[in-house]
């Protein structure tokens, strides 16, 4: 059942095959700082608190094989960002600020401080890295450690992207062009771009369950927020980047670096390279036997890193 306590205005759908990988847990549904958007979550388990964040288009689901695990060593909140899973997608905003990362990470840390922590633990994969990335440098207070799972910092690659990178992670300009292009190519497509997103970039090794749950995400609002995501990316992260960056900001907290080794992401770029111009306390590096959805095609490394990084 989804838990509507703590301000929480609304349900989502019962889920009972899903609820099951998440055994223990509680559904929320949580308002932020914005009025326009709640946040979708699951929280279980005790302990020094670790939040944990998505890629696209995935949802809070792909962290079932990890979640229960950590569990029993710290409470763990999975969260859809805004414009995905079950979290609101509001409209975007002319300046597409309401989806920069800046404003996805504050919906994380409201909802964190609506459970009653004042400081956690964070990984992230895919955009939800690049989530974690932007709340380490803006609540440096709030974010004891972080993880990254699969990216090159943005900054960095998008001043170094080749046109051969590009061809190849084509996605982050289609998206980002001008409403209401990329949605209209989409619409009534929705589970063929689902199914040949992951037949592009993953092993095939999501459960049927994991499956479903993104295909009946991705509507046509859902490809809107993502869209909105990737305009936000160009039209205002990769400024703020730049800016901190030539400011000398970096992270400071003890931070974890993952990669797959068949991902598109270390394509012309080295994960080893670029992050030590971005992260002052860089834990590791590590290599996981996968392709880019570790969470799920690589549990259990990914699993035993996380839980002795946090543990630490």
């Amino acid at each position: 059942m989804t838990d509507t306590t703590r301000g929480a205005a609304a349900t989502v759908p019962e889920n009972p095959r899903l609820d099951a990988l998440f055994p223990g847990f509680r559904q929320m549904l949580l308002p932020t700082s914005d009025p326009q958007c709640r946040i979708n979550l699951r929280v279980g388990g005790s302990g020094p608190a670790v939040l944990l964040l998505h890629g696209n288009p995935l949802t809070h689901a792909t962290w079932h094989h990890i979640a229960p695990r950590l569990a029993n060593r710290c409470t763990v909140v999975c969260a859809d960002l805004r414009g995905y899973g079950d979290s609101d997608k509001p409209r975007g905003l002319p300046d597409h600020t309401n989806y920069s990362f800046r404003r996805m990470a504050q919906d994380q840390v409201d909802v964190m401080a609506a459970l009653g922590f004042s400081e956690f633990m964070v990984a992230g994969h895919d955009r939800g890295a690049r989530t974690a990335h932007r709340m380490a440098l803006d609540h440096p207070e709030k974010v004891r450690r972080f993880a990254s799972i699969e990216i090159i910092p943005t900054h960095w690659q998008l001043q170094k992207m080749k046109w051969t990178y590009a061809a190849h992670s084509y996605h982050w300009f289609f998206f980002a062009q001008p409403y209401d292009f990329p949605e209209k190519l989409l619409e009534g497509k929705e589970e063929y771009y689902i199914r040949r997103k992951f037949a592009k970039q993953g092993e095939g090794k999501f459960s049927d369950v994991t499956l479903g749950e993104y295909i009946r995400c991705c509507t046509p609002e859902h490809i809107h927020g993502m869209s909105e995501d990737y305009r936000a990316t160009l039209s205002v992260d990769f400024p703020m980047d730049c800016a901190d960056y030539d400011a000398g900001k970096r992270v400071d907290c003890p931070t974890l670096i993952m990669w797959a080794e068949k991902s598109h992401t270390q394509r012309e770029f080295s994960a080893q390279e670029a992050w030590p111009h971005y992260a002052t306390d860089i834990r590791g590096f590590h290599k996981l036997a996968c392709a880019h959805y570790p969470m799920e095609e690589a549990p259990e490394q990914t699993y035993e890193l996380l839980a002795a990084f946090f543990d630490a």
